[in-house]
């Protein structure tokens, strides 16, 4: 291999690999808000910069952290749906149990929390989809809409409906 080769190589292995010291984490509680557990949730964004790593000379030129937002929604609906079709039955069943992503996590037993992430669990996907995006990731509803192909106003509403369903679970659960 010549030397120049060696360099086209590396390049992107190094610049993913900053990508995954920067954004990993924020990217595996995003998946695992949307799949539900732990596994599937870091297979999901494993996969992500993988693609990332195979359309570098496309991707790079522009910023990769929208490819692998997007990347890692869709594989997180493909693992949704593949659960639902049955066809993963050597992967673990979808829990509604809360996520834990982290030991700092699992140490924190607030039942607050515990229970946030319950109802979450439960809200329709597109709903658990656009708070993930907007509590977890911190993007703007201009940025979601982009994401996930809405119009901002329906992102907007998506969002209002998602908290209005959490107000009503909580308050029932009182």
């Amino acid at each position: 291999m010549t030397a120049e080769r060696a360099q086209a190589v590396t390049e992107p292995v190094h610049a993913i690999d900053e990508l995954y010291r920067a954004h990993g984490v924020g990217l595996i509680r995003f998946a695992l808000m949307l799949v539900g557990d732990q596994a599937t949730a870091e297979d999901v964004v494993q996969e992500a910069f993988l693609g990332l790593y195979r359309h570098w000379a496309r991707v790079q030129a522009g910023d990769p952290v929208p490819y692998l937002r997007t990347a890692v929604l869709n594989a997180a609906r493909s693992a949704l749906r593949s659960r639902r079709r049955g066809l993963a039955r050597l992967h673990r069943a979808a829990r509604h149990d809360p996520p834990v992503w982290s030991a700092e996590a699992a140490a924190m037993e607030h039942a607050d929390r515990r229970a946030v992430l319950a109802a979450v669990a439960k809200l329709p996907p597109r709903q658990r989809e656009v708070l993930a995006l907007r509590y977890y990731l911190d993007l703007s509803e201009q940025e979601i809409g982009t994401l996930l192909g809405l119009a901002r106003g329906t992102v907007s509403a998506t969002t209002a409906k998602a908290i209005a369903a959490l107000a009503r679970q909580f308050k029932e659960d009182t």
